[in-house]
């Protein structure tokens, strides 16, 4: 038999399709079977070349890393993800997810210490062989892409197209209380003092701003009706605490409790039941937040700073927040960074759609180009609210939506926050200033 094994084992020299087919037999199953395949076709096609590599790879694979193997490396890209089937992920995690451990969060890795192109060594070529990585379980937030049966009201699930599941799930550090999460260092942001070039620039930037009154405002819905009035939180109160009991709100606490509505129907009462403890958001430094989930149901989350840890597009995933989990949701920096560019790219595209109206446009692109126009125009379609959007955070309580739920948008779950962060559309409104934009035309 092991004669049988080892001789139907392919090597470098056969079709790319048996060696696919091979390798899709030890995948681990975290990942739909479409996905997996796209992201396993790419990587022979690119070793196709590299035949001591593509050899390297099927041996740690087909034998589950009995045998030392070599680096089996592809280009880095410039932002040091790769795209398959749509979506970005960092190479090394993609395929460690699909051979070996389908539940890990990417900051799990570690490089084992012979391997040359280890993603984190930031040389041209990256490693991406599983068996040359081990897994330190952090003991910040694991990430797992599983559905949650119970949340999912027996509904078949909406998987998105690559039947991949969009609601990523944030556990608490470890078991045990919520206390133990506020003494955990790994959990904390760098140290306000901590230098990097992107740092400095923007610190002199915002250098001498004036800090808003408020750092935030909280509306909250029922389905698609804000209920009571907008509640502002004072620069003075950084931790703020939004639940579901009828006690005044006041300073650094929100209850929704309290808050009637005529339309309520049975079901959003009930789900107002489960509310409980709530949430507490938390402002550091000059605007960067953090969430810590204290009901005993999960919340869930439209965040774009965690679409970009988890390697998504903007708003295409939602983050399920479990009880006792600390998590970070907004990061000041990077939002300030996404709206430059983003109003950047309009203003840019919107010049360049006026010249081509007028016709002054010479070359190729005027004659037909049809794809050009398509892109420029929604570029130029990005408007004040597409960057209004960068600098609010969305979350439901005990109801997720999305892909994956019954409820298609958070406006139709029975009770969520939407959460205004003063200092971002400060920032934003500073933005708009040296970079105006008109809002989008309406096309005639």
């Amino acid at each position: 038999v092991s004669k049988m094994s080892i001789t139907n084992t392919p090597t470098s020299n056969d079709a790319c399709l048996s060696i696919v087919h091979s390798l899709m037999c030890h995948r681990q199953g975290g990942e739909s079977e479409t996905f997996a395949k796209r992201a396993i076709e790419s990587l022979v096609k690119k070793l196709k070349e590299k035949k001591d590599e593509l050899d390297s790879l099927i041996t740690a694979i087909t034998t589950n890393g009995a045998h030392p193997s070599k680096c089996v490396t592809i280009q880095r890209t410039l932002d040091g993800r790769l795209q398959v089937a749509g979506r970005k992920g960092f190479p090394h995690v993609i395929y460690a997810r699909l051979w070996r451990w389908p539940d890990l969060h990417k900051n799990e890795l570690k490089h084992v210490k012979y391997c040359q192109f280890a993603f984190d060594l930031k040389a041209d070529n990256v490693c991406v062989n599983p068996y040359h990585y081990e897994r330190v379980v952090s003991p910040g937030i694991g990430t797992l892409m599983v559905k949650d049966e119970y949340e999912f009201e027996n509904q078949p699930s909406h998987s998105g197209a690559d039947g991949h599941h969009q609601t990523i799930q944030h556990q608490p550090s470890r078991p045990g209380g919520p206390q133990e999460s506020f003494s955990n260092p790994a959990l904390l942001p760098p140290p306000e003092g901590s230098s990097s070039a992107s740092t400095s620039a923007f610190s002199s930037l915002t250098a001498g701003a004036s800090t808003p009154d408020y750092w935030c405002s909280i509306a909250y819905f029922e389905m698609d009706v804000q209920v009571g009035e907008t509640f502002k939180v004072p620069a003075s109160c950084p931790t703020v605490t939004v639940d579901g009991y009828v006690d005044p709100s006041g300073g650094d606490r929100f209850c929704l409790g309290q808050l009637s509505n005529v339309h309520r129907t049975e079901a959003i009462e009930r789900a107002r039941l489960h509310i409980g403890k709530g949430v507490q958001l938390e402002c550091k430094g000059e605007g960067d937040v953090w969430v810590r989930c204290l009901s005993d149901h999960a919340v869930f989350v439209q965040s774009y700073y965690l679409d970009r840890e988890a390697g998504r597009a903007p708003g295409d995933a939602v983050h399920k927040i479990y009880p006792s989990a600390y998590i970070k949701v907004f990061d000041l920096r990077q939002c300030h960074r996404q709206m430059q560019q983003q109003a950047a790219t309009a203003q840019a595209a919107a010049a360049a759609q006026a010249a081509a109206v007028a016709g002054n446009i010479p070359g190729p692109g005027s004659v037909g180009g049809i794809a050009p126009a398509i892109s420029l125009s929604a570029a130029a379609g990005i408007g004040v609210d597409d960057l209004r959007r960068l600098c609010i955070l969305r979350m439901s309580f005990v109801k997720g939506w999305g892909p994956d739920y019954p409820r298609q948008s958070i406006k139709e779950t029975p009770c969520w926050i939407e959460i205004h962060l003063h200092r971002a559309l400060q920032l934003l409104d500073e933005v708009l200033h040296t970079m105006p934009i008109a809002d989008p035309q309406p096309l005639d």
